[in-house]
């Protein structure tokens, strides 16, 4: 490698590490090195294997190296005005929850209109490693699934498996499958037992135990142990509903989950399994009713419902463009606080009459958004489980409020540090405050301007950024966007198909 290209990808590095939240020492240990050699890395002194580079690029959750000739990087062109129409793709979070869930069944699962995104590929690999095979069947996603008779697990894809974090969801299905198994920590991080412990909570009553050690989580099962009472979820969390859901639908009785989470991804995840003859009473509400069966060999067909969180997306793309856009099979359901919200502030927009989606269940309607004067709410934004604002909707509204005219504090009390990620608008000419690691205030509107960004590594934030660069003047620069592509099926593309002018590109 030249020294120009040694510094360029220690730039890279540098930053994606930054985003992370980490010192050189702690990269370091990670990769087994000294913080000196991290140091050398990141100045561009230290020559790099390719091999090295994947181990980078895994530690950071960041691509930044792949087989197709380095980290992909987007090229916006701001300040257009967007129209036309563009539907909502199909869940992802219900995607990879059925990916999953399709363990629990014998048969042969095939799953409609699936999104083709890295969280699922991830998964995918995971599952063939171990096994199962998975089909594409069409360009329209149609997925089949077909698991053998029995699983392979020694021969699981470690690496596949760290790079996505529904990997804890298989706990639930194989519970039922094997006595004895391990799991690789999920997303890359050492999360240990403190963030494993609510799903331990919620698996114990089926004779899980689970030690979170060396880098991997030990399960043993005990077949004598079944609940003896209903279920209380210490957190209401969707993948620790749906890992209670999993492990109660082969339970030969019936299982009261309470605390449960109603979004839509667990609503998905019940009705794919009412399907395979899993009866459940109490699906929209906090309160489960199980009723599992010991078998399931079911050849069955399931649509996931669309992503209520695209359709926030592409609602705020329109809404900061101030274009006149419309969004087609938007999950109304799942998007009444954050449309009320929306208009308090001011927005103009327009709903067609509510339909039902492929899954027969779950209320679509037809967006149509219009150029709006918009001011600051009046109380603070906040997330809340279902049916309150969506945690992944909340930071979208950091981008609206700072189009918005007035100050506006956002409040996201769920995850730790995702706010600071909410601060890179100010490169783009954004005001945001961070007032503490769960809150900013945003004042608007903002004239916004070009500028070049390491994409952060937090999947809403780092869309929340392309938004601001398609308003802003001139050309932007979004580096090494693996994160988006992790949760976004050719969204540029499809922003693109709208009348934006995004590039994709590679410069190593």
């Amino acid at each position: 490698m030249t020294d120009d290209y040694l510094s360029r990808i220690g730039n890279l590095i540098r930053d994606a590490r930054k985003h992370r939240g980490w010192t050189q020492t702690q990269l370091a240990d990670v990769l087994g090195t000294s913080q000196s050699a991290v140091n050398r890395i990141e100045k561009g002194h230290q020559n790099l294997t390719l091999e090295m580079l994947a181990r980078i690029g895994e530690a950071l959750d960041s691509e930044i190296v792949s087989l197709g000739g380095g980290p992909v990087h987007l090229r916006v062109v701001g300040g257009r005005r967007l129209s036309g129409s563009i539907d909502v793709k199909s869940s992802k979070n219900a995607g990879v929850a059925l990916l999953c869930a399709s363990l629990l069944n014998k048969g042969r699962t095939t799953l409609r209109k699936v999104a083709r995104i890295e969280e699922v590929n991830r998964l995918l690999e995971v599952l063939n490693s171990i096994g199962v095979r998975t089909t594409w069947l069409n360009d329209a996603g149609d997925l089949e699934i077909v698991p053998p008779e029995h699983l392979n697990l020694a021969a699981m894809d470690a690496e596949a498996a760290r790079r996505t974090r529904s990997i804890i969801m298989f706990l639930g299905p194989l519970l039922h499958r094997e006595d004895t198994f391990q799991l690789p920590y999920a997303g890359g991080c050492d999360l240990g037992t403190r963030t494993v412990e609510p799903h331990m909570s919620a698996l114990r009553p089926f004779g899980l135990d689970i030690k979170a050690t060396g880098g991997e989580y030990h399960a043993l099962v005990n077949r004598a142990v079944t609940p003896g009472k209903p279920i209380v979820l210490t957190e209401r969390g969707d993948t620790v509903t749906e890992n209670a859901i999993m492990a109660a639908a082969r339970h030969d009785g019936v299982t009261v989950i309470r605390n449960a989470s109603s979004n839509y991804m667990v609503q998905d995840l019940c009705f794919y399994l009412d399907l395979l003859g899993v009866k459940i009473d109490g699906v929209g509400s906090t309160t489960l009713t199980v009723h599992g069966k010991p078998e399931i060999d079911v050849d069955v067909d399931y649509a996931p419902s669309e992503d209520p969180i695209e359709a926030m997306s592409l609602l705020t793309a329109a809404i900061v463009t101030g274009s006149e856009v419309t969004i087609r099979r938007a999950p109304v359901e799942f998007l009444e606080i954050e449309l009320a919200l929306l208009e308090e502030m001011g927005l103009d927009y327009s709903r067609s009459d509510e339909y039902l989606a492929e899954n027969g269940r779950t209320r679509l309607v037809d967006l149509t958004t219009r150029p709006s004067n918009l001011h600051a709410p009046i109380d603070k934004i906040h997330p809340m489980p279902f049916p309150g604002l969506n945690i992944d909707n909340l930071p979208f509204f950091a981008v609206i409020a700072a189009s918005a005219t007035g100050q506006t504090l956002i409040h996201d009390w769920v995850y730790e540090n995702r706010a600071i990620y909410l601060t890179d608008l100010n490169k783009l000419g954004g005001r945001v405050k961070l007032l503490d690691p769960h809150r900013v205030m945003v004042e608007g509107p903002t004239h916004w301007s070009g500028a070049e960004i390491m994409c952060p590594p937090a999947l809403r934030p780092a869309v929340v950024t392309l938004i601001a660069m398609m308003a802003a003047k001139g050309t932007s620069v979004l580096r090494s966007v693996y994160v988006i592509n992790r949760g976004y099926e050719e969204l540029a593309t499809r922003l693109n198909s709208l009348g934006a002018q995004i590039e994709t590109f590679r410069d190593i």
